[in-house]
């Protein structure tokens, strides 16, 4: 996380924060094209490990929209069942079918342009929704669980 933060710095971000080992940060940045500035991110990244990941940025009011239209309101009260698959773009063609068909009976899922919710009661550990989930969409996509969501919302906001 220590690089990731120097990176950022290197591409002009300020006042950053990171939230455990998976590449969760927060910072302030002039850049106004976010998608270019994913993209930079993504080849500096690459340049410098050899490896291009999948960026994926988003603004304070796009993840507090995410939170305010979750469609399982309930589920937030067992903050490691409900995750958020924040989507790279919006899917075009997603198999909405085939996702049904591998949900248990405990799951449940909502898409929206760019955010898959998946309320899984039991894990997603061993969920074959969750792990085909991205393939199905037909897009990348991250996902972190409600408690993720909540904290870095939290350090954004402080």
């Amino acid at each position: 996380m220590t690089e990731l933060v120097g990176l950022l710095e290197d591409l002009g971000a300020r006042k950053i924060k990171t939230y455990i080992q998976s590449g969760n940060a927060v910072f302030q940045t002039a850049e106004e094209d976010i998608a270019q500035l994913s993209r930079r991110l993504a080849m500096e990244i690459k340049q410098r490990h050899g490896f291009e990941p999948c960026v994926i940025i988003l603004g304070l009011a796009e993840l507090e929209k995410a939170m305010a239209e979750n469609p399982f309101p309930e589920a937030e009260a067992d903050p490691s069942s409900l995750h958020l698959g924040f989507l790279a773009s919006a899917p075009t063609s997603p198999d909405l079918k085939k996702l049904a068909a591998l949900k248990k009976e405990s799951e449940r899922f909502h898409l929206t342009e760019r955010v898959f919710y998946l309320h899984a009661p039991e894990g997603i550990g061993r969920s074959k929704l969750a792990a085909r989930a991205e393939k199905l969409l037909g897009v990348p996509m991250t996902d972190r669980n409600w408690r993720t969501v909540g904290k870095i919302r939290e350090m954004a906001k402080g």
